[in-house]
């Protein structure tokens, strides 16, 4: 969905202020998705700058744990 094919109607208060927007719930469902995959980027991004590149194998955490496999 382009943001400019958005066709929100407004609620406006007795002075005319715009106060709040109605959207249809495929457009309302659209925004979350697209929110929610920004979200996972910065997620990503943030996860990708703190990487210190150290890696373990599943099986020395579970030594270091003392996690049988069964």
């Amino acid at each position: 969905m382009e943001i400019q094919n958005l066709k929100p109607q407004f609620v406006v208060d007795p002075k005319g202020e715009k106060v709040a927007v109605i959207l249809t719930i495929k457009e309302y469902e659209e925004i979350l998705t697209g929110l929610e995959e920004l979200e996972d980027i910065r997620l990503y991004d943030e996860a990708k700058v703190e990487d210190s590149g150290k890696r373990i194998s599943v099986s020395d955490y579970r030594k270091k744990r003392n996690i049988s496999r069964d």
